[in-house]
């Protein structure tokens, strides 16, 4: 596994893994049912090589690469999966910019009165 391994390279993996895995379970039988075998092979092919270089080498990849070429196999989400256990070390931010909430700043005392204001005074005012 590669050690500059940032966050977008991790997110960009995830993203293809699961694409890969939706264009071949969904969308490639869906379209073209005769193109599949060749078809797979090649998906198969170039999500390995995007693979390993946005992730390095990672154990998980090879089970992956050969889950796919078994013809019933290929059906379950491998390289999503393999993707998943490659990267579940590493953390991805979940969106936007961190929000910091401070407390507010105490508020300025008042200003202080002047002496004769500050005397008690009774009911007649004096």
């Amino acid at each position: 596994m590669r050690e500059d391994l940032t966050p977008s390279h991790v997110r960009t993996a995830r993203a293809v893994a699961v694409a890969a895995d939706l264009l071949q379970v969904v969308l490639l039988p869906a379209f073209f049912p005769a193109a599949v075998p060749p078809g797979n092979t090649l998906i198969d092919l170039a999500v390995a090589v995007i693979l390993v270089r946005l992730l390095g080498w990672h154990w998980a990849l090879l089970p992956a690469f050969v889950a796919e070429a078994v013809p019933m196999l290929d059906l379950a989400p491998t390289w999503t999966a393999a993707v998943f256990i490659a990267t579940r070390g590493h953390a991805v931010p979940a969106g936007g910019p961190e929000v910091v909430v401070e407390p507010p700043a105490p508020r300025p005392a008042p200003p202080a009165l002047p002496a004769d204001a500050q005397r008690p005074r009774g009911p007649s005012g004096e």
